[in-house]
């Protein structure tokens, strides 16, 4: 009957969350403006919403899926991980908080390195993941760079880093910030091995990494709508004492300034990088 569910609840008769048949978790995703898409449709397009373009963050797993052909890859240097120098402890023990981390994303750390084929064009990739503390630059990405980049002098391969970082890691300190020099001392050998390197800035990318190497590639793409910069908004802000420009810290405000090269979909940057390195390598 209609009204069954008033003698249930007169019972005291409940039915136990987990066997509610609600939606399960993932299948539909909303982007921040307000469009609703299948989870399922959305991977298929690379997590690019269709209807208003919105690009979803995602990690290194994603973005090496979409580029190497046939998801096929060979992951370089997986092993490394972070260790505390420092005895570190903020809110707690940074042992603690990469144990946590490194359960919670089953990452090593906060860079991968990969190595297969883009559209036939074999290559080496350093990709960041924002999931694991921001995608932060520490030791262990400084050093996975620069075997990266030796890998790729090594078999005479371009090398591309998916830039994906808050800045460098605190609980590092200076070491975190050796980095930035260290990967730049090893770009400069890249390129006096003739070989190309191109940065590809994805949602967001500050600090340390943008104040390095992310600006300092052959060839700098970037994702629609991503978010590059050194400091926040707020804090220029408040040290300039003026209003910032509309749409300021956007990939298409640097392109605008010259900061950016051209801005690629991600539906689309498989294809555009092959054609970017062909070019390169033949000239």
């Amino acid at each position: 009957m209609a009204f069954d569910w008033f003698k249930r609840k007169a019972q005291n008769i409940t039915t136990s969350t987990e066997d509610k048949k609600d939606l399960p978790k993932g299948l539909w995703h909303k982007t921040p403006t307000g469009k609703i898409i299948e989870a399922e449709e959305l991977k298929a397009n690379n997590y690019v919403s269709p209807e208003d373009g919105f690009h979803v963050r995602i990690g290194s797993r994603e973005y090496f899926d979409i580029l190497f052909d046939d998801q096929k890859f060979e992951e370089l240097d997986a092993n490394v991980e972070s260790v505390d120098i420092l005895k570190f402890k903020d809110t707690k023990a940074y042992t603690d908080r990469l144990k946590e981390v490194k359960a919670k994303t089953k990452l090593n750390d906060s860079v991968r390195n990969g190595t297969g084929k883009v559209n036939g064009v074999e290559m080496v990739v350093s990709c960041m993941d924002f999931a694991f503390i921001g995608g932060s630059l520490g030791s262990v990405m400084g050093e996975k760079i620069k075997r990266a980049i030796d890998y790729a002098m090594k078999h005479k391969l371009p090398f591309m880093i998916i830039c994906q970082s808050g800045g460098a890691r605190m609980q590092e300190a200076a070491y975190s910030l050796m980095q930035m020099a260290k990967v730049q001392a090893k770009l400069a050998q890249l390129s006096n091995a003739g070989l190309p390197y191109i940065a590809y800035l994805t949602d967001p990318t500050f600090g340390g990494v943008t104040a390095s190497f992310a600006m300092t590639a052959d060839i700098i793409i970037a994702e629609p709508g991503a978010l590059i910069g050194f400091a926040g908004p707020r804090v220029i802000r408040e040290t300039i004492g003026r209003d910032l420009p509309e749409g300021f810290q956007t990939a298409e405000f640097l392109q605008e300034k010259g900061f950016v090269d051209f801005i690629v979909k991600r539906t689309e940057v498989k294809e555009v990088l092959a054609k970017t390195i062909k070019l390169l390598m033949h000239a």
